[in-house]
């Protein structure tokens, strides 16, 4: 059973930095691909950032580029592995619940991965 269980949101002030991590496990990690998404109230469901365990490519959205960065701990015994998501220079714009999602596919189909974790609450205030 594949299971993605995020942590690290929190409450920041504007211009700071926050950590998430998701901890993903149930599936082989060198054949798949890991992104993020973030949802607001009212708002569309956003693409954040997309991490391909395949080939290594990365994706991010214009409205996170020089200011995320997506990264990975790799387990020895690949039963655990970990995604970052590493957020700089937040702005209050960012506040939204973040959801780490993976699919045995590339980052062309983050909006159709079927794999979501619950979601952390990020808010970073003005």
């Amino acid at each position: 059973e594949v299971q993605l269980v995020e942590s690290g949101g929190g409450l920041v002030q504007a211009g700071g930095s926050l950590r998430l991590s998701c901890a993903a496990s149930g599936f082989t990690w060198h054949e798949n691909s890991i992104g993020w998404f973030r949802q607001t109230p009212g708002k569309e469901r956003e693409g954040v950032s997309c991490l391909n365990m395949i080939d290594g490519s990365i994706y991010y959205a214009d409205s996170v580029k020089g200011r995320f960065t997506i990264s990975s701990a790799n387990a020895e015994n690949n039963a655990e592995n970990t995604v970052f998501l590493q957020m700089n220079s937040l702005e209050p714009e960012d506040t939204a619940v973040y959801y780490c999602t993976a699919d045995y596919s590339d980052c062309g189909d983050l909006q159709a991965f079927r794999f979501w974790g619950q979601g952390t609450q990020v808010t970073v205030s003005s």
